[in-house]
């Protein structure tokens, strides 16, 4: 199936190295320590999730729009475009990549003030500020960047089946799926192949159930050790999540995070007002 060799080949110049990661983000961690860093990007996968569950999409449709999320942010800083813009364009994007029919404008942007006011008013002490003609921008530098890059695969599909290969469906899958779920708050969809994810998930579920799946993962020709990175990287995240209270850190963190410059009115033609960057940052001048 030439096709899918395509789109395999296409995610594998996704896979990247975490040298590389940190040297791209190296603008955003000389303002904010990594940890911080972090955290900005776990608050805006929850606004992503929020805005994905107003709209009542599918959780794979949300998880392609983290992951587009993520993408953008490894190559570039949060100074080229304001966050709180990319994760609703991702969401819109995703949507129709996925197939799951297009989102009208209207509600989109109904949907994004809802969620602002609603859940996120601790966050943001204004209304949701961008319209569908910034989301319409957004997606254009997006889908530069993305490379025509669109399908995204999962660790859902590769995670079904070793379960049901292991027989243990009704068991270990649940937790499984939610510890996938919890993974997109991580960078390890940046770094490692879906199948891995899938199968560190697994693996972590199968230790908290006590469940002995020894045998089964001994008879995997897969490098363990990079399976036990991964679980590493999610238990941090758990770690993290214990100590940290985001309704009160993270309007402090905000303030911190880089902004995109909001051009004057009356500047130049080649600058625009929405929160986008021109220049090298934001690879808009070609």
């Amino acid at each position: 199936n030439h096709r899918r060799k395509h789109d395999s080949d296409n995610n594998q110049q996704w896979i990247l190295d975490k040298q590389d990661l940190l040297r791209d983000r190296q603008e955003d961690l000389t303002n904010l320590p990594e940890e911080e860093y972090q955290k900005i990007h776990i608050f805006f996968c929850g606004v992503i999730q929020a805005v994905g569950e107003q709209l009542k999409l599918r959780q794979q449709v949300i998880a392609t729009a983290t992951v587009y999320f993520k993408r953008f942010y490894s190559k570039y800083s949060f100074r080229t475009i304001d966050p709180l813009l990319m994760g609703p364009t991702c969401v819109f994007l995703a949507s129709k990549v996925e197939e799951f029919g297009v989102i009208s404008n209207s509600r989109l942007i109904t949907a994004c003030q809802t969620v602002i006011k609603n859940k996120f008013s601790y966050a943001f002490n204004q209304e949701f500020p961008y319209r569908i003609n910034h989301v319409l921008e957004c997606e254009f530098y997006l889908l530069e960047m993305m490379d025509c890059c669109l399908v995204v695969y999962h660790p859902y599909r590769p995670l079904t089946s070793y379960v049901q290969d292991m027989g243990q469906e009704d068991t270990v899958l649940p937790l499984a799926w939610r510890i996938v779920n919890d993974s997109y708050r991580t960078d390890v969809c940046l770094l490692y192949p879906p199948f891995m994810i899938a199968l560190a998930a697994l693996h972590m579920a199968c230790v908290i159930l006590q469940k002995d799946a020894k045998h089964w993962f001994a008879e995997l020709s897969v490098d363990m050790e990079k399976v036990l990175e991964i679980t590493r990287v999610v238990l941090r995240l758990y770690d993290l999540w214990k100590q940290y209270d985001e309704r009160k850190e993270i309007l402090s963190l905000l303030n911190k995070m880089p902004k995109a410059r909001v051009a004057q009115p009356g500047q130049s033609q080649g600058s625009s007002s929405d929160g986008k960057q021109q220049g090298s940052q934001g690879g808009s001048q070609k």
